[in-house]
């Protein structure tokens, strides 16, 4: 009897266990059901910006990878491809190379969109120092051509061209020759006017 009791009681723990074993089991494949119902949920998105950005629809597709990038965990490989790609079509350069850079790095030569990721690479590289180009010309327009510089109070500015000096030194294989400034006056300096004309390379020189 006494060896009966302890052998319902060992089978009791048992299928405890068993029991334990299984709903462990069942949550860890709820789990994996959930991640997996993520996971197609963020191809789903991804698909339908690489499909908007097909149309030319750029900014919607735009949404739609940001969407997928605030939500996902581990961002696609593949997104960093159609993002850098999309933003290309955007203006956005620098956040162009950045993504495509991205994806060679994770992917390398062998990546499935390699060839159309270092074609948009060079374009957006390209793109990237025409705009700054740009930028830079537009600054030194405004700057040089459109408007006059204020001098201060003074109405003098030190010259660029000899740093103040009134003179210009040049420097030769046998030693240092000197000669006037042919734009500033005896103390280096230019009367505001002179200053702004020097910028737009109109005054013309003393001597």
């Amino acid at each position: 009897m006494y060896k009966i009791i302890l052998l319902l009681i060992a089978c009791s723990f048992s299928f405890a266990g068993i029991a334990q074993v299984t709903e462990e089991d069942r949550v860890q494949q709820l789990l994996r059901d959930q991640e997996q119902a993520k996971h197609a949920e963020l191809m789903r998105l991804m698909d339908q910006g690489i499909e908007l950005m097909d149309e030319e629809q750029y900014e919607e597709a735009n949404l739609k990878f940001k969407e997928v990038l605030n939500t996902a965990k581990v961002v696609p490989t593949e997104l960093c491809f159609f993002f850098g790609k999309n933003s290309f079509y955007m203006g956005k350069y620098r956040q162009s190379i950045d993504w495509l850079n991205k994806y060679i790095e994770l992917k390398g030569t062998k990546g499935q969109y390699y060839e159309e990721c270092v074609d948009y690479l060079d374009k957006s590289n390209e793109a990237f120092l025409t705009v700054r180009q740009e930028e830079r010309k537009e600054v030194h327009n405004i700057l040089t051509t459109n408007y006059d510089i204020d001098c201060g109070p003074s109405g003098k500015v030190v010259c660029p061209v000899c740093k103040g000096k009134a003179v210009i030194i040049t420097k030769g294989a046998f030693g240092d020759s000197y000669k006037a400034c042919p734009y500033s006056d005896d103390h280096g300096y230019l009367t505001c006017e002179e200053y702004n004309k020097l910028l737009r390379g109109e005054l013309e020189p003393k001597n």
